[in-house]
């Protein structure tokens, strides 16, 4: 039901200390094609990285909005609601 991009969100959100590697992995793609995504994520606005020594660590911005037009007025948050709840649940 989710894009890739949906995915590797979910996937930093669920863990803001998530190596590409990892991500690439839990998604089923390349790490290629994680770290594409990952610069799309935070050329977007969903998400930040910053370094901490050699790591780099995601900061997930729940108030940004959807692209697509349909959902544009809604913010990702209930997204990410879901998906923490899929880890508690």
């Amino acid at each position: 039901m989710l894009s890739n991009h949906g995915l590797v969100f979910v996937v930093i959100a669920r863990d803001t200390h998530a190596r590409v590697r990892d991500i690439a992995d839990q998604v089923g793609i390349t790490e290629r094609a994680a770290h594409r995504i990952v610069a799309d994520l935070c050329a977007e606005g969903f998400v930040s990285r910053s370094r901490v020594g050699r790591r780099t660590v995601y900061k997930v911005h729940p108030d940004q909005h959807f692209r697509h037009p349909a959902l544009r007025a809604q913010a990702i948050g209930p997204l990410l609601q879901i998906a923490y709840a899929g880890v508690n649940g």
